[in-house]
């Protein structure tokens, strides 16, 4: 056989290959879902039909890798799901009205507005993720005379910041053992309710002044506060920017983290209030009877689909695959 025959046998061959081999690439490449999410046929937007059962009226939730950990505010106590199937593992008890929750690569914190016996109330909470056993108790502002009113936690790889909303203060306590490291932001704070990490600073949520104050990780020094609209309410960190809800104008803010220039603030959904960054998108909980969470697109923060899911979320979680949201009728949607 020639070879200019053996090559016109084999070029469609090797066409077919190599628009294959395009189309397979470009198909990942191009694909906003992550390697978690393709591995189960995650194609679609999101699942509307799957939901869990869990404690009384949960406020908050955390994801320790494997499992979600959520925080049952009226039952005095946080539940452990399995990921991958929704089953509780575990129901533990924390002192009472618990409301903030955090994942320190080991352990759980959490947050109460009733604290030790012998303080003025407030306290966090440390469990042992592995089996819920209860590690320690710390009060996060000792010397305040008042219940510091402990609302939402944030870790920072080495310290978990305690927002502070009865104190208007953030409390750091170092991880490992739970010793306090410091409070700040009490000239700048009023009424704070969410934080964040950026990977060196602390952002947290203003209610009274309608901002975000810009913190330090390393020492707690004030680098700034930003205006976003009339009630900051949650806090995303997206690798680049801050997002923050607004849940009085019905609309999410997008700031710069290194320097909180304000790039734009769009519509979120009737009362938004959590948020989070799935590593493409930010999805946003309507704490409101519309019963939904809104999918925007981070890059440009185009509205890409709104979901209907449980009763009025409160709080709402990644795992790297699938999203879950807290319901205040005592359910888990995950989508």
């Amino acid at each position: 056989m020639s070879k200019a025959i053996r090559l016109t046998l084999l070029a469609p061959f090797a066409l077919a290959w190599l628009c294959g081999s395009a189309l397979a690439q470009g198909g990942v490449t191009n694909s906003t879902k992550n390697p978690n999410q393709i591995a189960i046929l995650h194609w679609y937007q999101a699942n509307q039909t799957t939901s869990f059962a869990v404690g009384r009226a949960p406020t908050s939730i955390a994801f320790d890798g494997a499992n979600i950990w959520v925080v049952n505010s009226a039952a005095n106590s946080v539940s452990k799901l399995q990921a991958s199937d929704g089953a509780v593992l575990g129901t533990f008890t924390v002192p009472p009205n618990p409301e903030g929750v955090a994942f320190d690569g080991a352990n759980i914190w959490v947050t109460g507005s009733v604290g030790l016996p012998s303080d003025h109330g407030g306290s966090v909470s440390k469990l042992r993720a592995s089996d819920g056993v209860l590690l320690g108790t710390f009060d996060p502002f000792p010397a305040f005379p008042a219940n510091t009113l402990p609302v939402a936690i944030a870790f920072d790889g080495a310290n978990v910041w305690v927002v502070n909303s009865g104190s208007n203060s953030v409390s750091k306590l170092r991880a490992s053992d739970g010793s306090l490291q410091g409070n700040f932001g009490q000239q700048q704070l009023f009424h704070p309710v969410a934080a964040a990490f950026d990977g060196a600073n602390i952002w947290v949520a203003n209610l009274g002044p309608k901002n975000v104050v810009k913190l330090r990780a390393s020492d707690g020094a004030m680098l700034g506060a930003f205006s976003v609209g009339a009630r900051a309410s949650g806090l995303a960190f997206d690798g680049a920017n801050i997002w923050v809800t607004d849940n009085f104008t019905n609309s999410i803010n997008k700031l710069r983290a290194s320097d909180g220039a304000l790039l734009g603030t769009f519509a979120a959904g009737p009362r938004p209030g959590a948020v989070t960054f799935d590593g493409a998108n930010i999805w946003v909980a309507s704490n409101s009877t519309a019963n939904t969470v809104s999918e925007l697109r981070a890059s440009d923060s185009v509205l890409l689909g709104t979901f209907t899911v449980g009763q009025a979320p409160a709080a709402i979680i990644f795992d790297g695959a699938n999203l879950w949201l807290a319901n205040v009728n005592d359910t888990l949607s995950k989508l």
